[in-house]
């Protein structure tokens, strides 16, 4: 494929913000689809994107688009992948990829029956100072790889009605920001084999914070701690036996970081030089699989997608979460 076009499923704040990035980076977005005409009118008229659709089913339909990034609220990141696959179309799906492992590993089947890319929009793992960690992780320069800490926390809104408070609609601390550190934790040690979690929950029912404790295969520590309620350091550190890397707020966005051995030496510096937020990185990865003929990646496969939910739930049932719209999916299949 050499001109991949690119389909916006909603119009929110994450759409914006990947759009505004895939101007940057010059890729093509031909169209976009939300629930309602003008949304996707104003939307279309703010990018100079030529195609608006007032349905989701009119986007992932139009012949002019070849990928779908899904910017829906988690509650629908099922629905709308499989929408999209069964119209023949490649997905990146925002994170969290689904609302649970389950809905997780439907999305792998269809696309593993279509041939079709899926993957997970944790635009973090793509961003070239990860790209650079994974390197000197490779190279042996922190030796045994024996810990990773990391938080992200922030003040987020407190109303009940905010989609970040809503349990039908995914919300809580976990599924927006928690999943940072899981699934950077995991990308560094391997898979979690032993969680324990412990948190607090919000007037809806929805978590507002966690602390995290996840034993990984290979014997190594992760600890993790989210918050919506409270902005904290957002840093993070990966510890190993010879050397440790310091990655500075906010270590999930283009920044900087410092590799000390544990002599105090500081081995290398590292700072970020990327234009706009950085979400182009995963965007220009999938085009990459694509024009390779691949539907699946090696920075974060879907089965690794897959696994994480797992850990979320674990996590989630430990916080005592349960959205309702998981027992609606599990009792009514929806249609599409």
């Amino acid at each position: 494929m050499t001109d991949i076009r690119w389909g916006i499923l909603a119009t929110g704040g994450i759409a914006h913000a990947f759009t505004q990035d895939l101007r940057t980076a010059g890729l093509h977005v031909a169209a976009v689809g939300s629930r309602s005409a003008a949304s996707a009118e104003a939307f279309a008229a703010e990018y100079g994107i030529s195609r608006a659709h007032g349905s989701y089913e009119d986007l992932v339909s139009d012949p002019e688009v070849d990928i779908v990034y899904v910017a829906s609220p988690h509650s629908h990141h099922r629905d709308h992948a499989l929408l999209a696959l069964e119209a023949g179309k490649h997905v990146l799906i925002e994170k969290a990829v689904t609302l649970d492992a389950a809905q997780a590993a439907e999305i792998r089947a269809a696309a593993s029956a279509q041939g079709l890319l899926a993957m997970e929009a944790m635009w973090t793992r793509y961003l070239p100072h990860m790209l650079r960690i994974r390197e000197l992780i490779a190279g042996g320069t922190l030796g045994e790889i024996r810990a990773v800490i990391a938080d992200h926390t922030q003040s987020l809104p407190t109303d009940p009605a905010h989609r970040l408070n809503a349990l039908e609609l995914g919300g809580g601390a976990l599924l927006d920001l928690g999943i940072y550190p899981v699934s950077f934790a995991v990308d560094i040690l391997g898979p979690a084999v032993r969680v324990v979690a412990t948190g607090r929950l919000g007037e809806t029912g929805a978590d507002t914070e966690a602390a995290i404790a996840i034993a990984h295969e290979g014997g190594a520590v992760s600890s993790i701690a989210t918050s919506s309620r409270a902005a904290g350091p957002n840093v993070a550190h990966i510890v190993g036996t010879t050397a440790r890397i310091d990655i500075d707020r906010v270590w999930y966005t283009p920044t900087s970081f410092r590799v000390t051995a544990t002599d105090g030496t500081v081995i290398e510096e590292y700072a970020s030089s990327v234009e706009g937020r950085g979400m182009q990185f995963q965007a220009l990865y999938a085009e990459e699989l694509l024009r390779a003929g691949r539907t699946d990646g090696d920075i974060l496969p879907f089965d690794q997608s897959v696994a994480i939910m797992q850990t979320l739930d674990d996590i989630r049932a430990q916080l005592g979460v349960t959205y309702p719209t998981l027992r609606e999916t599990r009792s009514t299949p929806k249609e599409h």
